[in-house]
């Protein structure tokens, strides 16, 4: 039987002594719980122990499960998005990390034209490297990177909060670190760049790294296997 309730206590005492070792407040950091597989009844009884940030991977198990949970939970898409899915995804998630390409930013910005308020996104980078990974390459300075930028920047109807990566599978977790410290220049580098964007959020850190990615600045780290599954090995993340 999972501890719901004793795994989430383990992991905010995580959260909390790794933002204190790199000088921070703890409430600068979102659990996003990673809910890929887990039934509705479990994302509910989650909810009751005080989370409010749940992730997705796929928009059609996003869409099974979200008319049965509570309207004030926010969804987060995580992950890679098929441009023939872009319309599932505008009406039901609050805010999209994995936002990997202009083209796939224009066709969910002509989409939003009928929310209220813009789409918050963050974009995603392949700071690795990996092929098997999505994102736009991880060049800073980059003129072409820039450029892209300033397309994504100026769309009306979305709005650019910051960076999301994924760090490669690692036996140590400081392994990742480099891939952490990476993504946070890069921001800082695109934040003095575009100053009238909104730069705070680093999407970072899973079950094996997140303390580390804390360490170097995450804003939202994306937990699943910690929370729901915390006997699993390490190689299936999350």
């Amino acid at each position: 039987m999972i501890d719901l309730k004793a795994n989430l206590q383990s992991i905010q005492e995580r959260i909390a002594a790794a933002a204190g070792r790199a000088g921070r407040d703890p409430a600068e950091i979102s659990l996003v719980a990673v809910t890929k597989t887990q039934p509705a009844e479990v994302i509910r009884a989650a909810y009751e122990l005080g989370l409010r940030h749940f992730g997705e991977n796929r928009v059609e198990e996003a869409e099974a499960k979200a008319g049965d949970l509570p309207a004030d939970i926010t969804w987060h898409m995580i992950g890679h998005i098929q441009s023939r899915k872009a319309k599932r995804v505008v009406p039901l998630f609050h805010i999209v990390h994995s936002v990997d390409s202009v083209k796939l930013a224009q066709r969910l910005d002509r989409l939003c034209l009928e929310r209220a308020a813009p789409l918050p996104i963050l974009l995603e980078f392949n700071v690795s490297g990996e092929a098997s990974k999505y994102g736009f390459a991880a060049e800073e300075e980059d003129e072409a990177l820039l450029a892209a930028v300033e397309e994504l920047v100026a769309l009306p109807h979305l709005r650019v909060q910051g960076l999301m990566t994924m760090a490669p599978i690692v036996t140590n977790p400081q392994q990742a670190r480099p891939v952490f410290v990476h993504l946070r220049r890069l921001r800082d580098e695109l934040a003095a760049a575009f100053p009238q964007t909104d730069w705070h959020h680093l999407s970072m850190g899973m079950t094996d790294d997140f303390e580390v990615a804390i360490e170097e600045g995450a804003t939202l780290v994306r937990l699943g296997r910690a929370i729901f599954n915390p006997d699993l090995p390490p190689w299936r993340r999350g």
